[in-house]
């Protein structure tokens, strides 16, 4: 089983958090399962949704994938030396993703040096100052670490993830079944057209 840590915190997006894991879940009897990650407990959404973390958050160093999730706290979060510290993630042996806000998070584990990102219109002046080029793209991959921005491009995260880990067939069986009705053939091309790179290239 390959298990994935849906990296959440408190004053998490929704749709940032639910979008990829509901997508993920799809492939649970292919062999990959996702797992809301929480530092306490309990997280409250941006909204005032309260949910239970599924595992604790250094259940993410021992995970084959690791998304971290976005929010309005994440400015306070990457000040949290101690709360950084328990997040040692390695791209040598997981594959990384963030959404929106969550790049900055990966920014100051020094997982994008020498790279480009994608994230959200609010976040990008913060990743800017932290040296990352930021690209008017949703998703963006670089090895075994990727972004997304926009809080509708976790279905990106999901699908680079299905990809790397199962394959396009899985892609493809998992968006058939989430995809709007009558807009499944051409959402399943979109999506893999952005994650393989066919789209927004130039943008790098």
């Amino acid at each position: 089983m390959t298990d994935v840590a849906v990296v959440t915190f408190d004053g998490f997006n929704e749709l940032d958090a639910f979008g990829a894991y509901t997508i993920l879940n799809r492939c649970r009897a292919a062999g990959l399962s996702a797992w809301i990650t929480t530092p306490t407990p309990t997280v409250t959404s941006m909204n005032g949704v309260e949910v239970s973390g599924q595992r604790p958050l250094e259940f993410a160093a021992q995970a084959q994938v690791v998304l971290v999730g976005s929010g309005v706290k994440t400015r306070q979060i990457v000040e949290d030396d101690a709360l950084l510290r328990s997040l040692p993630l390695a791209p040598e042996r997981q594959l990384i993703g963030s959404q929106c806000s969550g790049a900055l998070i990966l920014a100051k584990l020094g997982l994008l040096a020498g790279t480009s990102a994608c994230t959200d219109v609010v976040t990008r002046p913060y990743l800017e100052a932290c040296d990352v080029k930021v690209l008017d793209a949703p998703f963006h991959a670089d090895g075994d670490v990727a972004t997304a921005g926009g809080c509708l491009a976790s279905r990106y995260l999901a699908a680079w993830t299905i990809l790397r880990t199962l394959g396009e067939d899985a892609v493809r069986e998992a968006f058939h079944y989430v995809a709007p009705v009558g807009e499944e053939n051409e959402t399943i091309a979109h999506v893999l057209a952005v994650v393989d790179g066919r789209k927004f290239a130039d943008a790098a």
